[in-house]
């Protein structure tokens, strides 16, 4: 029986990864317009980091994460999410350090893990890309990381989204809220799911964002945290909105959104497509906020943060749903089509001068026939041919074909060695001036 990949997991083949590979390419540039650059990360990091920092009482750590003990007696685990990576880094690393430049916007992708039910979107080895922004206690950093999001989904041609928002408050807020909320619960607390009891005591917060139907409709009615905000958290909240605004920015605000980890406070934020393709659901396709704890919590010094994720594998289904045209960036431009065995090392020849001359070429390889070589010219899409049979070989010559207009022209070997991008980049749609080059007197 052949080994099969594990549930949960996916195979991306080259007709695929050429999608993956532009929207990567496109966040890449999009991340250094706002001067973010990359940092790579284990795949793998100590359990304690993501107890610390996801929190013990979150899905993730106590029921999503894959941990193990591995050959050392260590506990370790494959990272869930992004930011604590990140973060850890940033400790390890001392960029807080004077050398460094305040904020400090660094972005990542990769694949993260967790178990949970595979379906549509969600996956057990997922792919995240992420922005961190360390350093800046300052509301247009909030604003400025949504603004980049909001531009990278324009970007890449989206137009059916939503930006949802809210408050968590600084620690004063929350802890106010805390109390109205566990005296809120307290009378339903027999009723409550277990994975909300767990969480009474420790993170009543956490009971907001259950998925059990019967805590749905209990926390209904629960207090909610934007009218326990105190005076600094109000302003911060209103400046956040105002920026956003003069960005011309449209948001929603929704206070019962609280976001899956522990470690946020003031600004979360959801971006949402409500194609309609999805039947009036919307789907989260980008979630951040602000975590200002984090970076001590992990063992650095107080640093306030702000930053994002978003699943790679969410956004392709909503490029798809949105019907964008994603560009094959893997073009043929030229395709050698060698005809008969004695043409072989003039193929390799041509094949490799165009590459040279930075153009994508292909050749055939299995001794076709010219129908046959012209099945592939379709599958490829290429650009243009350039076909050499025994016939042209022994004249020295090739036959140059534009595919778009069906011309062709005879073009002598050393004129293509000597200058194969030259000739190439001829306007090929300007026959006159093609045949000009060619025919010039020596």
């Amino acid at each position: 029986m052949a080994i099969q990949k594990p549930r949960g997991t996916a195979d991306l083949l080259p007709n695929q990864t050429k999608k993956w590979q532009y929207v990567e390419e496109i966040a890449r540039m999009t991340f250094a317009d706002y001067q973010f650059q990359e940092v790579r990360t284990p795949i793998f990091e100590s359990y304690d980091l993501f107890s610390r920092s996801v929190g013990e009482t979150s899905d993730i750590v106590s029921k999503e994460m894959y941990d193990f003990y591995d050959k050392g007696d260590r506990h370790v685990a494959l990272r869930p999410e992004g930011t604590a990576p990140v973060v850890r880094a940033y400790v390890e690393n001392k960029l807080f350090g004077p050398e460094h430049t305040k904020p400090y916007k660094v972005y990542y992708m990769g694949p993260m893990f967790r178990y949970e039910r595979p379906k549509n979107g969600r996956m057990r080895q997922f792919h995240q890309l992420g922005v961190e922004a360390f350093g800046s206690d300052n509301p247009a950093t909030d604003v400025e990381v949504i603004a980049l999001a909001m531009s990278l989904f324009d970007q890449l041609g989206l137009k059916h989204l939503k930006l949802i928002i809210n408050s968590l408050g600084d620690i004063e807020s929350r802890i106010a809220h805390k109390e109205a909320l566990l005296a809120y619960l307290t009378p339903h607390f027999e009723v409550l799911s277990e994975d909300s009891k767990r969480r009474f005591e420790k993170n009543p917060l956490r009971i907001l964002d259950s998925k059990d139907p019967k805590d749905i409709e209990i926390v209904a009615q629960a207090p909610s945290i934007l009218d326990y905000l105190n005076e600094p958290s109000k302003t911060y909240f209103e400046t956040i909105k105002t920026m956003l605004e003069a960005l011309e920015i449209p948001y929603e605000v929704d206070a019962t959104m609280v976001r899956g980890l522990d470690y946020y406070n003031h600004t979360i934020f959801e971006i949402m497509s409500d194609a309609p393709a999805f039947g009036g659901t919307a789907t989260t396709i980008c979630a951040g906020g602000r975590y200002n704890g984090l970076v001590e919590e992990i063992g650095g010094p107080a640093t306030p943060g702000f930053g994002f994720g978003l699943g790679v594998e969410r956004l392709l289904m909503v490029l798809d749903t949105e019907n964008v045209k994603i560009p094959d960036l893997h073009e043929v431009e030229v395709y050698i089509m060698g005809l008969g065995e004695a043409t072989n090392i003039e193929s390799l020849k041509l094949v490799q001068a165009a590459r040279d001359a930075g153009l994508s070429a292909e050749r055939d390889y299995l001794n076709r026939k010219m129908k046959g070589q012209f099945k592939v010219v379709d599958k490829l899409a290429a650009k243009t041919v350039l076909i050499i049979g025994e016939d042209e070989l022994e004249k020295g010559v090739a036959r140059f074909k534009v595919l778009a207009s069906g011309k062709e022209v005879e073009v002598p070997l050393a004129e293509i060695y000597q200058d194969f991008r030259k000739f190439y980049n001829i306007q090929t749609t300007d026959m006159t001036a093609f045949n000009e080059f060619f025919n010039k007197e020596d």
